[in-house]
């Protein structure tokens, strides 16, 4: 099993930073990687799209408001990995600041461990670049 992780402080009170991406279907709201997400399944189901057209089908596993985090399993995508679970959260720090943490967990196939931990740190890395400067209009 491989892992990958990234996060991001940011100078907003947290419940001001999960408002904006807390909604398991809200990533296209500040992930320009992701231009549209349909939820199925009573929301429990997103169906991603990538800018080249390539669907991501993701299943959420557990979501919980008051802790500010979500976790998820990749159903069907195209990155060379199995049994991939990860968890988006917002961490209060302060009374005007937070961090966002984006991790996960997953088995590589037909790439080496580090490949795919570098992968998928680098599409977290990217997301909470693109995240913080949604986040600079905010401050």
């Amino acid at each position: 099993m491989a892992e990958a992780s990234a996060s991001l402080d940011v100078p907003l009170p947290a419940s001001t930073v999960w408002d904006l991406i807390g909604g398991f279907g809200s990533l296209p709201d500040w992930l320009p990687y992701i231009p549209k997400s349909e939820l199925t399944d009573g929301g429990r189901v997103r169906h991603l799209a990538n800018p080249n057209g390539d669907a991501i089908v993701e299943r959420l596993l557990s979501f919980d408001e008051g802790a500010r985090n979500y976790s998820y399993a990749i159903l069907s995508a195209p990155f060379p990995v199995v049994d991939y679970v990860a968890t988006l959260s917002v961490v209060d720090t302060g009374a005007t600041a937070c961090r966002v943490e984006w991790s996960g967990k997953f088995t590589p196939v037909g790439v080496t461990a580090q490949e795919a931990a570098s992968l998928f740190k680098k599409i977290y890395e990217t997301g909470l670049g693109a995240l913080d400067a949604k986040l600079a209009n905010l401050i």
